[in-house]
């Protein structure tokens, strides 16, 4: 799927996740134009994007337009971590789905596999081949606003979230949907969530956070991963998000536990990016740290600056002035195209 000679412009589009507007789609939608014309190589579906009549077919519809607007296939993807986190919801005609935490007490690997099976599969059918799980956060902080608070750690012991993790990413693979780890480097402690402001989990954050993902990383599990915009001055002095911070990203994730694969950053538009880095900032810091796919999901208010246009353009100014290499792009798209090569090998 690689060749020496793609262009830069399409080695960048294939880094920009982006969402879609709108239950239906068609050559004037504005994702179609970006995705056609390589702005974007990853879409992002909401529940906003689910027709409340034929749910079913008018997603697959979606999903085909989607895939028929490229010549180099998207990753559409999805956070459909089941309970609360859960775009495919029974109202629309879709099955069932528990919380990690409902998983995680039941200690029962075979319940973890039967409802993630049904996840996977229906994802499958509906043409969704990534899926932003599982959460391998610990449940360490029972009052954490955003993991705890809403069932979204299978424990707070390591050793069971990788054994549920890992049941969770056999039943996509089966299925030929891909996963994505998240939160790295560990959001389970965070008394804040990044969704509203800056998570500083330096006073809390343990080593045992990083244990699952090496875990898994060193058995061949991980597809994928999702950075954290927490804080955290134990793995970074100088106090950048996980996201904007290459000690993190590439001391820890890449050198440490040896990941080379895509990484996905969490969404860009959230408020302990967006009030405190502008987008050409955040973009510089975000590649030079080691991140893969800068993610804009457009699912929150006022994100209209960030469109792939503009994202697309900026990265590209970034390294023609030299601010970001070549290279850097280069490396990230071999990533990207690797794992996209490894879906279409399972259909």
């Amino acid at each position: 799927m690689q060749a020496q000679s793609d262009s830069l412009d399409i080695m960048i589009g294939q880094m920009i996740l982006i969402g879609v507007n709108g239950t239906s789609v068609d050559a004037t939608n504005e994702t179609v134009k970006a995705v056609k014309e390589g702005k974007a190589g990853t879409v992002i579906l909401f529940e906003k994007n689910i027709a409340k009549n034929d749910s079913w077919v008018e997603l697959k519809k979606m999903t085909t337009s989607l895939q028929n607007a490229t010549e180099i296939p998207l990753f559409i993807a999805i956070d459909q971590e089941g309970g609360r986190v859960n775009r495919l919801k029974p109202k629309y005609g879709f099955p069932r789905s528990v919380t990690h935490q409902y998983l995680g007490k039941t200690g029962s690997l075979d319940s973890t596999l039967f409802y993630t099976e049904l996840m996977a599969a229906t994802m499958a059918g509906l043409g969704i081949n990534m899926n932003f799980g599982p959460v391998v956060d610990l449940e360490s902080n029972p009052d954490n606003p955003i993991i705890a608070k809403y069932g979204r750690a299978f424990s707070p012991d390591p050793d069971s979230v990788v054994l549920h993790a890992s049941a969770f990413i056999d039943a996509h693979r089966f299925y030929g949907v891909m996963t994505a780890l998240k939160h790295f480097p560990g959001h389970g402690s965070s008394r804040a969530d990044t969704h509203l402001g800056v998570a500083d989990v330096t006073n809390y954050w343990t080593d045992d956070e990083l244990y699952p993902y090496g875990i898994l990383i060193m058995r061949g599990k991980v597809d994928a991963i999702m950075s954290a915009h927490i804080v955290n001055r134990k793995l970074d002095p100088s106090g950048n998000p996980g996201t904007l911070s290459r000690p993190i990203i590439t001391g820890v994730l890449r050198d440490s536990l040896g990941f080379d694969g895509v990484i996905f950053s969490d969404d860009m538009h959230m408020k302990a990016i967006s009030e405190h880095y502008g987008l050409r900032e955040s973009l510089k810091l975000a590649i030079n740290a080691g991140i893969d796919i800068v993610s804009f999901s457009h699912n929150l208010p006022d994100t209209r600056e960030s469109s792939a246009m503009k994202v697309h353009a900026t990265i590209r100014d970034l390294v023609q002035s030299g601010e970001i290499s070549e290279y850097r792009i280069r490396e990230s798209y071999r990533r990207i195209m690797l794992l996209k090569a490894r879906i279409a090998a399972t259909f």
